[in-house]
């Protein structure tokens, strides 16, 4: 079995980047982001990436960081908030969007690593997100037909891994993380820590190791809030 433990981020993607290539990225606002992969394609310098992704962080943070070197052709998301940078690029037209339904783009990348091209789902329909998409009646019902996405390649922020590429996500880092590994042809996990096979629950496994190309420990970690909240004092 070929090692799957780089030594850093960039090792780990050596080979792998090239421009205009499809990009599944977990995380979910600041929870989950894959950062030290995301720095290392920052510096490799590719351009015209598409990014599957529900979100793209937040100003020079996660793909924000791309998106200020102008490295990001499109987004795939359904959340593109506290960005002002993408808000930006994107009224200005020079950053393309593709508007998807937070189930729907779990779906797509979830039917993606199943092999399944595509599927019909009732949300959406009536609405912006439907156009140019064929529609089709099942029991009365309107549904429209959303693709899977085969991404050429997934980024994967997760808590821990043995040395074999099973893979444990922490309560809120699961999110998108385990659709986004499962629909890349290559995926590059990094982890908080890496352990040795049998040290993990086999029961407690969230991402099996036949889904993990490439592993690469980023600790330590400065775990950022999106948003701050506490309550007032009495």
């Amino acid at each position: 079995m070929a090692r799957k433990i780089y030594p850093d981020a960039a090792a780990a993607l050596d080979g792998l980047l090239r421009n205009d290539m499809l990009i599944a990225c977990g995380g979910f606002g600041l929870c989950g982001i894959p950062e030290r992969l995301l720095d290392a394609v920052r510096d490799s310098g590719v351009t015209g990436l598409t990014f599957a992704s529900n979100n793209a962080g937040i100003d020079n943070e996660g793909i924000g960081k791309l998106l200020r070197t102008r490295q990001v052709k499109k987004m795939i998301s359904s959340y593109v908030g506290e960005n002002k940078e993408f808000e930006r690029q994107y009224l200005s037209g020079e950053l393309e969007v593709e508007f998807c339904p937070q189930g729907t783009l779990a779906e797509r990348m979830r039917a993606g690593g199943a092999g399944i091209p595509g599927f019909y789902t009732k949300t959406g329909v009536g609405t912006l997100v439907a156009e140019g998409k064929e529609v089709k009646e099942f029991d009365g019902q309107e549904y429209i037909l959303e693709r899977g996405i085969f991404a050429d390649l997934s980024l994967v922020k997760a808590w821990k891994a043995d040395t074999t590429g099973n893979v444990v996500f922490r309560k809120t880092a699961r999110n998108f993380n385990v659709p986004a590994a499962q629909c890349g042809k290559v995926c590059v996990v990094e982890v908080e820590e890496i352990v040795e096979p049998g040290q993990l629950d086999p029961d407690a496994i969230h991402l099996p190791g036949v889904y993990v190309q490439r592993l690469v420990c980023g600790a330590p970690y400065d775990k950022k809030i999106e948003f701050r909240t506490v309550r007032e004092a009495a």
